[in-house]
């Protein structure tokens, strides 16, 4: 990336990397630059942001110094008033510095960031993040946010930026109250990254594989000449799915079972106790 001069390229941290020939930036660190205006069109450029604007921020950028690495090419500036720190974008995140999605892309560094007020009988020294359930601070910080609606869950800033990045914007909410519009707008402040579009799971085919029926003979010895993966509709070679799980299949004549034999049961389903394996015939009870 010609701003922060990372190779790193995954979305979660720095959003999509954005390349034209020579011209390569992260998307993230794209929009918080300070000297950059997004005067073309979404299609235009990159996000709007159009290439003679990025080629004069990165000549821009190089006189300025990070304050974290000390190193040039810093390219964001913190919006705190009276405050001269410059950083580059996965610097800033490594330090705790805040960037919000939202309105002008304001960026603060670690002692101007904005912080969430909790009354002290609301705090506890430990509590349960509500996302990946192990234990944290009960205590506002950088990396312990609590939801401003209900004020009793609590979350680590990256399991909830998680939990945003897969949401989106029109499934995001409180995983405790099921608020949204309060606890949107709060995240936003502290810096969450909530994309404008539908949550992932209701993308076209994003539970495709789930939908693939088991469709192979599991057999210990399969005995049609055509092969497990092989089957017929109807008679000997007809393929019986476990009527429990469906994630083991056999042929009738393989479990040597008749055509007149009811569901069948694979194995680990049916237990130990006449239990008809693939391939063996299950004694009858009684």
């Amino acid at each position: 990336c010609g701003l922060c001069h990372r190779a790193d390229a995954d979305p979660d941290t720095y959003g999509q990397k954005c390349q034209r020939g020579k011209l390569c930036v992260h998307e993230n660190c794209l929009y918080h630059a300070s000297g950059l205006i997004q005067r073309g069109k979404d299609e235009e450029g990159f996000y709007g942001f159009l290439y003679p604007d990025i080629r004069q921020e990165l000549k821009r950028a190089v006189q300025k110094t990070c304050c974290v690495c000390g190193c040039k090419g810093a390219s964001i500036a913190c919006q705190g008033r009276k405050c001269t720190k410059n950083f580059h974008f996965p610097c800033g995140s490594e330090k705790g510095c805040i960037y919000q999605f939202f309105g002008e892309f304001k960026s603060f560094c670690w002692k101007h960031r904005p912080a969430q007020r909790v009354r002290r009988w609301q705090q506890q020294a430990e509590t349960v993040c509500v996302v990946c359930l192990e234990s944290m601070p009960g205590q506002p910080s950088y990396s312990a946010l609590v939801c401003p609606a209900c004020k009793h869950a609590w979350f680590h800033r990256g399991c909830i930026q998680g939990h945003a990045l897969r949401a989106a914007l029109y499934h995001f909410r409180c995983p405790r109250c099921r608020d949204m519009w309060t606890f949107q707008r709060e995240m936003f402040r502290m810096g969450i990254k909530i994309p404008d579009r539908d949550a992932a799971w209701e993308e076209a085919g994003a539970f495709s594989d789930q939908y693939h029926r088991h469709s192979r003979c599991d057999a210990g010895c399969c005995l049609y000449v055509g092969g497990r993966e092989q089957s017929a509709e109807v008679g000997p070679w007809q393929l019986l799915l476990c009527h429990s799980c469906g994630s083991q299949g056999t042929h009738r004549r393989c479990a040597a079972l008749g055509a007149a034999a009811g569901p069948w049961e694979c194995e680990d389903c049916a237990g130990p106790a006449g239990a008809a394996g693939v391939g063996e015939k299950k004694a009858p009870r009684g």
